[in-house]
C-alpha cells in the first residue's frame, strides 16, 4: 500500500565516535544538519550527545522527513554520502539506522518543543477516548450495515477501519489540536 500524503517518517541514527574526535564529528554533523533544509520534506533534526565521561561516545540523531520517499532521497544524496565519507575516520563503525512511521510517533511534539516526552497519562486518556469513540461509531455502523456478516470478519473490518482512521487522520489531527494539553510543560522557541 502506498504511503499517504502527509505521513511522516523519523530516522534514528546512532554513531559511536572515537575518543578525541568529537569536535571533528560535531562540525561535520552541524554542516549536514544546516544543509538539511535543501532536501524536500526535511522537517528537522536533533542530536543527543553522549553524557560527559560516557563510553562509548554515542551520538544519536533524530531526523524527520515528511515521507519515506523523501527520506530515501536524502539517504541516496551526494551530500549524505560526502558526510559519511568525512566522518569515517572519526567513528568506530558504520551508523546504526532505525526508522519509525507508526503509532509511536503519533505524539510528536509541536515545532520548537523543548520537552522530549508528552505526559503519559494524558496520552492514555486521549487514546482511550479515541478508541472508545471509534469502537462505538465504526463497530456500531458495521453491525447495522452488515448484521449477517461473520463476527470475525466484522471485527477485522472494524479494526482495520479504526487503525487507518487513527493513523492517517484522527491522531495527527488531535495531536496538533491538543498539543498544549498533551505537552503542558513544554516551551516554544521564538520562530
Amino acid at each position: 500500500m502506498d504511503e499517504p500524503a502527509g505521513a511522516g517518517v523519523t530516522a534514528i541514527v546512532t554513531r559511536h565516535v572515537k575518543p578525541g574526535h568529537e569536535a571533528a564529528y560535531e562540525a561535520a554533523l552541524a554542516a549536514l544538519q544546516a544543509d538539511g533544509a535543501q532536501f524536500d520534506g526535511y522537517l528537522g533534526a536533533t542530536t543527543q550527545r553522549p553524557a560527559p565521561g560516557a563510553a562509548p561516545l554515542a551520538y544519536t540523531s533524530v531526523i524527520r522527513f515528511a515521507s519515506v520517499a523523501q527520506l530515501r532521497a536524502f539517504e541516496r544524496s551526494e551530500r549524505r554520502a560526502a558526510f559519511a565519507a568525512a566522518v569515517a575516520p572519526h567513528v568506530v563503525a558504520d551508523a546504526a539506522w532505525a526508522e519509525q512511521t507508526g503509532l509511536e510517533f503519533w505524539f510528536s511534539p509541536p515545532a520548537g518543543t523543548v520537552v522530549p516526552q508528552p505526559v503519559r497519562w494524558r496520552m492514555a486518556v486521549l487514546m482511550v477516548a479515541v478508541v472508545w469513540g471509534l469502537v462505538t461509531l465504526v463497530g456500531g455502523a458495521i453491525a447495522v450495515l452488515w448484521p449477517q456478516g461473520p463476527p470475525w470478519l466484522r471485527l477485522l473490518l472494524t479494526i482495520a477501519i479504526e487503525v487507518a482512521l487513527m493513523t492517517w487522520w484522527l491522531m495527527p489531527l488531535l495531536t496538533r489540536r491538543l498539543a498544549r494539553w498533551i505537552y503542558p510543560a513544554s516551551r516554544q522557541r521564538a520562530a
